[in-house]
């Protein structure tokens, strides 16, 4: 293996990415400027981040059209995923860690894609860490809506249209093994067969609710070491609604405030964070930005800030 280590990374760079393309329902397209007005910049600076924020990416509006063929939209969803994965693998390019402003979650396709592939040529070991209600792991065959924003692991695992699959230039961008999900509690019945099929380690809410949140993060970032690089993609309604309403997706029963902090402040403790997705929020839904606030509360901790006094924090 390779055992190099690497520098932590001081220089973060805004992405944004304002669209709903894959989604169900409007307004995640508005999600990069309510993180925005909430304050996400000055908080990572105050955590000693030099943060450059590069506006907003552009793309194609969304038609919303009925799918064709199992999908909705998949050639503005390709579009959309090809100037992200650009802008993210530029900004990694660069040594700094990119921060995506969502925009819905079909956008993990290109961030990763972009990780994944600045992995294998540095010969960097990758861990992705999903947090959502949702697996995202639905073929055009198994999903009742069509919606790309439900597929995004399928399609990084090699399983969707080559137009998805193949951005990066590498198929598949991801194996199972290199992804964990927490949070999860929605998930269609085909896609759970499938989701088992692929050896998927989920450490749904009912894990978390027997075994505790401390136990499902020691876990998922069980076997870090120097050489890896860990990337986190956050869907905002991996948290319960009752605390961030601000998502088209809603699942009740999510994690609470501190197990969300608990969550956020164990992989600061890993130190191995090293790129970010914050997808799906949905300021049309919101009530006066209280989800995009928390949102930044926690992205915070990810970098650092301790709800408790401790040593060296």
């Amino acid at each position: 293996m390779n055992t190099a280590t690497h520098a932590p990374v001081t220089t973060a760079e805004l992405i944004g990415a304002p669209t709903d393309i894959g989604a169900g329902a409007r307004g995640a397209s508005m999600g990069p400027e309510a993180l925005r007005v909430a304050g996400l910049q000055s908080a990572l600076e105050s955590h000693g981040l030099v943060v450059l924020d590069s506006g907003n990416l552009s793309g194609p509006g969304n038609p919303w059209q009925a799918p064709v063929n199992g999908y909705r939209h998949l050639p503005e969803v390709v579009a959309w995923n090809q100037t992200v994965f650009d802008a993210v693998y530029a900004t990694l390019q660069q040594g700094r860690l990119p921060i995506l402003l969502g925009g819905d979650h079909c956008l993990g396709v290109g961030s990763i894609a972009a990780v994944a592939r600045h992995c294998r040529e540095t010969g960097r070991q990758l861990r992705v860490l999903w947090l959502d209600a949702h697996a995202d792991f639905n073929t055009s065959i198994l999903t009742p809506s069509g919606n790309v924003h439900g597929m995004p692991v399928a399609c990084l695992c090699g399983l969707g249209p080559t137009e998805l699959t193949g951005i990066g230039g590498h198929t598949p961008a991801l194996r199972p093994d290199q992804i964990r999900q927490i949070g999860i509690r929605s998930v269609d019945e085909g896609e759970k067969r499938l989701v088992h099929a692929q050896g998927l380690e989920v450490f749904d809410m009912r894990f978390i609710d027997e075994e505790g949140m401390r136990r499902a993060m020691a876990l998922a970032l069980d076997g870090l070491d120097d050489n890896t690089h860990l990337h986190v993609s956050f869907d905002v309604d991996f948290l319960d609604p009752e605390i961030a309403p601000g998502v088209g997706t809603t699942v009740p029963g999510g994690p609470t405030y501190r197990e969300a902090q608990l969550c956020m402040e164990m992989i600061a403790d890993s130190g191995r964070l090293a790129s970010l997705d914050i997808v799906e929020l949905n300021p049309a839904l919101d009530l006066r930005n209280k989800t995009a606030e928390l949102a930044v509360d926690l992205v915070e901790s990810l970098f650092g800030k301790s709800t408790l006094m401790r040593a060296g924090r």
